[in-house]
């Protein structure tokens, strides 16, 4: 029996602010209020203690072990114990987030570049590959299957040996 689900919102959860003046910042939820509130926390990312809507949050997968409630120093003290800022910059969605901003601030010139070292890669790849395609394709091992010719019967018609004359 698997569980469907596997992050849940419960004290200790770290979340990522989805919307508002929070977004992008990550906090942990200290207490749920109601089904649609919890009470965050951030010490380390300088959110103040406060109570957010849960639809405003996304869930990660990190979750620290602290007490029900517990006051931010004890947060703070969780926090840095188990390395979370450290472990979300590692973390395949913080690169992606960061990737997404960056590309954000590009400049026409810089995507210009950026179209241009594309082309010059694919252009190598493409050559490559072509040169690994012949290579194999000679070896017998890729590419379209050669099928050896076999010598045609020299059939004489009665033609041919009507149009020949006699000796």
């Amino acid at each position: 029996d698997v569980m469907p689900f596997a992050r849940f919102v419960q004290p200790g959860r770290v979340a990522l602010v989805a919307e508002g003046p929070l977004k992008g910042k990550l906090v942990s939820i200290v207490d749920i209020i109601d089904q649609t509130r919890a009470l965050v926390d951030g010490p380390v990312t300088g959110v103040s203690r406060q109570q957010i809507r849960l639809n405003q949050l996304h869930l990660t997968k990190f979750r620290m072990k602290y007490p029900y409630t517990a006051p931010t120093r004890i947060v703070r003290k969780s926090w840095t114990e188990d390395k979370i800022v450290e472990k979300w910059t590692e973390s395949q969605w913080a690169k992606k987030l960061a990737n997404k901003e960056k590309r954000a601030q590009m400049t026409d010139y810089d995507r210009f570049k950026l179209s241009s070292a594309r082309v010059k890669r694919n252009r190598a790849r493409t050559a490559v590959f072509k040169s690994l395609k012949v290579k194999a394709a000679r070896g017998g091992k890729f590419g379209k299957k050669k099928i050896p010719k076999t010598p045609e019967k020299k059939v004489r018609t009665k033609k041919a040996a009507s149009a020949k004359p006699a000796k």
